[in-house]
C-alpha cells in the first residue's frame, strides 16, 4: 500500500512538473513612438538606457527589422500581422476633429481605422487563454467606442485613444481614457504619461485573480512630440549636446560598427542639405539646440527607467524568467514642426509644469537615425529601420547578446506571437468574416538558434512612397518621383549609390512585384 502511494505521489508530481514545463509564456510588446534606429544604447545611443541594454544583452537584437514608417499603419500592422491597409489603416487614422475618411484618397485601404476584416492580437491571443491587457497610445481609431481597444479584445485599457497628447496634462480632444470613459485632465505637477501608462500595467498585472498567461501591449507615447519630459531628467542632459549632431552620429556609428550591429565598411548617409554643419551653428543656437535634444534624450531615459519598473514587478512576481519581452519603435525619427534650430520652440498645451519644444528638429533626426538616410513617413532606411529586441530567459536558449541580421519586419510578429500561444488562426472572425492570412515568418525558430526562411519579396507603401526588398536588392521611389532607385543594402545600406541604370530588367521584375502586391493588398497610393 506505501508503493501504491509513493507511485501516485510521484506519478502527480511528474504531471504536476510537466504542466509547469509547458506553461504558455507571459507576452509584453513595448512600442516606443518616433524614436530612431541609433537613440538607445544598445543601438550605438549615447544616452543611458541600462534597463533596454540588459534586456538586449540576455536576448536577441535584430539588425535588418522593419515599421511602416509612420505611427498608426505600423500599429495596424503590427497588431493583426496585416499589412496596414488590409487593415483600412495606409494612411492615417482620424484626428478627434476630423471627418470619418480620407475621401481624397478614394480606398478602404484608407478608411482610417480597423475594420472587421482583421483580427488583433489581442482577440487572437485571448482565444488562447491570455489575460490582454493594453496601456498607452491606441491611433487606431477614435470617433466610435466600437473602435477603441476594448472593442478589438482588449480586458482592461489605459491610454489615449487619439495620436497624441499632453505628457503632464492630457485635455480636451486628447485625453486619456480607462476603459471606455474619457478622464478629466490630471494633476499636471504630478503626473506624467510614461510614468501612468507603466503603472495602470503593473496594476493590471497585480489586479489578475488567476495563474492564466497575460499579453501586455505597452505603447509609450515617448519620445513623440511634444517635447515634454520632467525637470529633473531634463537636468541631466543639459551641455552634453554642445558638440553638436555631426560628433553624435560619428561617435554613434562608430558604436554601432564596433558591437557588430552594422558592417564594418558602413559610412554615414550624408548629413541632410537643410541641416547646417554644426561648426556653423551660433552659439546661442547651440544653446537651444543642445536643450532640446536634452529634452529628447530624457523622454528616452524616462521610457527606460520604467521598464526598469516592470521588470522588476516580473522578478518580484516569480514571472521574468517566463515572460517574451519584444521592444521596438513604430517608425524612424521624426524631422516633423521645425528645422534644425527655427524660432524660439512654443509650448504644448500644459501651463502647470514645464512645457517642452514641439520638436528636437532635422538635425537631432538625423542624428536619431545613424547612420541612415531620411526620416519618419519616408521608405528610406532612416524610415523604416527599428531597433527589436526579444528577451525571454526560458524561452531564447543559448542566443544571449546575439545580433540577428536576417531581414523581418511587422506581420513577422503575430505569426511568432501565435505560435508560442498555440493558436490557430482562423479563416472567419467577427461573426464570420473572412480574415487575410498571415504572410508573415515566425521568429521562434531564431529564438532556438535554428535557421528560418527569409521573405522571399519585403513591401511598403505609405503615403505614395514606396519600396519593395528582395534580398540584398531594395527597389524605393519616393512619392515626388517618377522612377524607381535600385539599391544594394549589403553594400550600401544607407543607400548612397543608386544601381538603376545598372541592373534594368531587375528594377523591372521589383516594380512589377510591387505593382501586383498593391492589386491584391487594398494598396491605391494618391494621384499626384
Amino acid at each position: 500500500m506505501k508503493k501504491l502511494t509513493l507511485f501516485i505521489i510521484i506519478g502527480f508530481l511528474s504531471f504536476t512538473a510537466s504542466k509547469a514545463q509547458v506553461k504558455k509564456p507571459n507576452i509584453i510588446l513595448i512600442m516606443v513612438d518616433d524614436m530612431g534606429y541609433a537613440d538607445i544604447g544598445c543601438y550605438g545611443g549615447e544616452i543611458p538606457t541600462p534597463n533596454i541594454d540588459q534586456l538586449a544583452k540576455n536576448g536577441i537584437r535584430f539588425s535588418q527589422f522593419y515599421n511602416t514608417a509612420r505611427c498608426c499603419p505600423t500599429r495596424a500592422s503590427l497588431l493583426t500581422g496585416l499589412f496596414p491597409h488590409q487593415t483600412g489603416i495606409g494612411h492615417m487614422t482620424n484626428p478627434p476633429n476630423a471627418p470619418d475618411r480620407y475621401s481624397d484618397w478614394n480606398s478602404e485601404g484608407y478608411q482610417g481605422y480597423l475594420n472587421r476584416n482583421c483580427l488583433t492580437l489581442a482577440e487572437g491571443l485571448k482565444e488562447a487563454g491570455y489575460h490582454t491587457y493594453m496601456t498607452g497610445k491606441w491611433h487606431l481609431g477614435y470617433h466610435e467606442e466600437s473602435r477603441w481597444p476594448l472593442q478589438r479584445g482588449f480586458e482592461k485599457f489605459y491610454g489615449s485613444i487619439p495620436g497624441a497628447c499632453s505628457y503632464f496634462w492630457p485635455n480636451g480632444n486628447r485625453p486619456v481614457s480607462f476603459m471606455n470613459e474619457h478622464l478629466p485632465p490630471p494633476d499636471s505637477t504630478t503626473y506624467y504619461t510614461t510614468d501612468a501608462f507603466t503603472d495602470y500595467a503593473i496594476q493590471f498585472i497585480d489586479e489578475q485573480q488567476d495563474d492564466s498567461p497575460f499579453f501586455l501591449y505597452l505603447a509609450y507615447n515617448a519620445p513623440h512630440w511634444p517635447l515634454h519630459a520632467k525637470k529633473e531628467d531634463i537636468k541631466k542632459f543639459i551641455g552634453k549636446y554642445m558638440h553638436g549632431w555631426d560628433e553624435v552620429r560619428k561617435k554613434r556609428l562608430e558604436k554601432q560598427i564596433e558591437m557588430g550591429l552594422l558592417d564594418p565598411e558602413t559610412i554615414l548617409s550624408e548629413r541632410d542639405h537643410r541641416v547646417r554643419p554644426w561648426v556653423e551653428v551660433s552659439d546661442s543656437q547651440k544653446v537651444l539646440s543642445d536643450y532640446r535634444m536634452a529634452v529628447y534624450a530624457a523622454q528616452i531615459y524616462s521610457v527606460d527607467y520604467n521598464i526598469g519598473k516592470l521588470v522588476e514587478k516580473l522578478k518580484a512576481e516569480d514571472q521574468y524568467e517566463n515572460t517574451l519581452i519584444l521592444f521596438l519603435s513604430d517608425n524612424g525619427g521624426c524631422a516633423e514642426m521645425y528645422d534644425e534650430f527655427g524660432s524660439k520652440p512654443q509650448s504644448y498645451i500644459n501651463k502647470k509644469n514645464y512645457s517642452g519644444a514641439v520638436s528636437y528638429g532635422i538635425g537631432w533626426a538625423n542624428a536619431s537615425n545613424t547612420p541612415f538616410y531620411n526620416y519618419k513617413v519616408k521608405i528610406d532606411e532612416g524610415g523604416i529601420s527599428t531597433p527589436l529586441i526579444a528577451h525571454w530567459p526560458e524561452g531564447i536558449i543559448n542566443q544571449e547578446g546575439k545580433i540577428n541580421h536576417q531581414p523581418g519586419y511587422l506581420i513577422d510578429i503575430a505569426p511568432t506571437l501565435y505560435e508560442i500561444a498555440g493558436f490557430n488562426y482562423p479563416r472567419t472572425f467577427h461573426q464570420g468574416n473572412e480574415i487575410p492570412s498571415l504572410k508573415g515568418n515566425s521568429l521562434l525558430p531564431i529564438f532556438k538558434g535554428k535557421e528560418t526562411h527569409p521573405h522571399e519579396f519585403m513591401y511598403w507603401e505609405h503615403q505614395n512612397n514606396k519600396a519593395i526588398r528582395k534580398g540584398k536588392w531594395k527597389a524605393s521611389m519616393d512619392a515626388t518621383a517618377s522612377t524607381w532607385k535600385l539599391f544594394n543594402l549589403e553594400e550600401d545600406r544607407i543607400e548612397s549609390k543608386n544601381l538603376a541604370d545598372q541592373y534594368p530588367e531587375l528594377v523591372e521584375e521589383l516594380e512589377q512585384k510591387w505593382e501586383d502586391w498593391a492589386k491584391s493588398h487594398k494598396v491605391l497610393p494618391k494621384k499626384n
